[in-house]
């Protein structure tokens, strides 16, 4: 192929796909690391592609094109089915924004059967087990912000079932008498309630953070060892370290607090559509799979006490 029509041919997809990212970025407010996903996806995808196509996969691009393509991910490259349905949920939003922007008419991927995934029950830890360790926890504090900080984040993440990122970046405002306010995904602000002792745990860390930090910075609630804004591998290595030493087996991260938190209401009675809020979820579907937690448990019952087992 002529250089100068690879030249024009790549100008014209890398153009298109910034614009989508862009439009991610502005419109959609994904974070930076889902922008970051889509752009290798997409990138790869077209790599992957012969280059004298790219006119065409932008303009006309059939579902055998993406059929093959998928079956390379799965046959050459080894790809599970989670990793290949989020390379054409990918591609899919940027064929979407191609028909809106009127540069092509319909979206292939909508002929597509997408690889079947097998079902992912989420970890959690155990009920009685993760009370009794907090209970002794917060007798056995040192009074200073460290310390207190480690306990409430443990407490406040599975109290509440936020984001480590939502709770990195909650700010001391964001505290009232009986909530807390979290900005989600989407720039989606939500309010979740905290119990009298939560609160009055984390009066308690705001005036030790006082004692430590002046207060004309950005006035975070969490910060680190070095009186530095929190960041998410901090958070994640002193909750696996935390349940570590409390004797937790099994995985130990700030999302298995927050898939504890929500099967544990579940399982106490709570109903799936206030789950979904305290949690900010866009729709019940992704709420919906802490049902097939509670009925693992139930089977597992079932088969230790029925007496015709």
């Amino acid at each position: 192929m002529d250089f100068i029509l690879k030249f024009t041919l790549l100008s014209y997809i890398w153009a298109m796909l910034d614009m989508y990212l862009k439009y991610l970025v502005s419109e959609k407010r994904y974070s930076p690391k889902t922008v970051s996903a889509y752009r290798s996806d997409l990138y790869n995808f077209f790599v992957d592609m012969n280059l004298s196509e790219y006119e065409e996969i932008i303009n006309n691009t059939t579902p055998s094109q993406i059929r093959s393509w998928v079956l390379k991910l799965m046959d050459e490259d080894h790809q599970s089915p989670r990793t290949i349905n989020r390379k054409l949920s990918a591609l899919n939003g940027f064929f979407k924004y191609m028909i809106r922007e009127r540069i092509i008419d319909s979206n292939p991927i909508n002929k597509i059967l997408t690889p079947k995934e097998k079902k992912r029950l989420p970890v959690f830890l155990e009920e009685k087990q993760l009370n009794n360790y907090l209970d002794i926890k917060k007798d056995n504090t040192d009074d200073n912000y460290f310390s207190i900080r480690n306990q409430i984040i443990i407490e406040l993440l599975y109290a509440t079932g936020i984001r480590r990122d939502e709770l990195i970046n909650i700010k001391i405002n964001d505290i009232s008498t009986d909530y807390i306010k979290v900005m989600g995904k989407g720039k989606k602000e939500r309010l979740i309630p905290l119990t009298y002792n939560l609160v009055t745990l984390l009066q308690k860390l705001i005036k030790k953070r006082k004692e430590i930090i002046a207060e004309n910075d950005d006035e975070y609630v969490f910060l680190t060892d070095k009186r530095k804004k929190m960041y998410p591998n901090f958070v994640y290595r002193l909750v696996k370290g935390t349940l570590t030493t409390a004797g937790f087996t099994g995985k130990k991260s700030p999302h298995v607090l927050r898939h504890t938190f929500a099967t544990h209401m579940l399982n106490n009675g709570a109903d799936l559509n206030s789950i979904k809020t305290v949690l900010g979820h866009s729709s019940l579907a992704a709420t919906q799979i802490y049902t097939h937690t509670t009925f693992e448990d139930l089977k597992q019952i079932h088969k230790k006490t029925h007496p015709r087992k």
